[in-house]
């Protein structure tokens, strides 16, 4: 299956390998629930998916947060932060939620990796494109988040 986004440009232009993981829309056009278990079915460590979290700080300030696993946000340097809105999203990162990825993102967008990002073999992410994610190496995100600020930014 062939998709065109930025991510997946970008990571064509890298020269990263990556495989399209199709996630079934609901009738409203909402990712399924059941992530997890496709996952299971397709061979892939549900707790790999990269989920890309948006967060406003009080700055009005816009951070991106990739984080591995069922952790929560906890040590991000700004206090007053709050999730974005649902129409900030779009707005901030030029994909619609559930598509988010952690690359290929707007240059303003202070983004961070939490370290659990590092502990999986092959990560999922965003591809940009609603009703389908990306699987690559762990290794190759990280080699194309490298000049991003990584730190451990979760509690468990």
């Amino acid at each position: 299956m062939i998709i065109n986004s930025e991510v997946t440009e970008l990571l064509a232009s890298a020269g990263i390998a990556f495989d399209v993981v199709e996630i079934p829309l609901s009738e409203d056009k909402k990712p399924i629930r059941n992530l997890e278990e496709l996952l299971s079915e397709k061979g892939l460590d549900p707790t790999s998916v990269v989920r890309s979290v948006v967060f406003r700080g009080g700055s009005k300030q816009f951070y991106l947060l990739a984080v591995a696993g069922g952790a929560r946000a906890e040590h991000l340097e700004e206090r007053k932060l709050r999730m974005a809105e649902y129409d900030e999203v779009p707005e901030v990162t030029g994909y619609v939620v559930g598509a988010v990825p952690p690359v290929a993102l707007p240059a303003g967008l202070k983004t961070l990796v939490d370290v659990s990002v590092t502990t999986y073999k092959t990560v999922v992410i965003g591809s940009g494109v609603l009703g389908y994610a990306l699987a690559l190496k762990g290794s190759d995100l990280l080699k194309l988040l490298e000049n991003v600020e990584q730190g451990s930014f979760v509690k468990e």
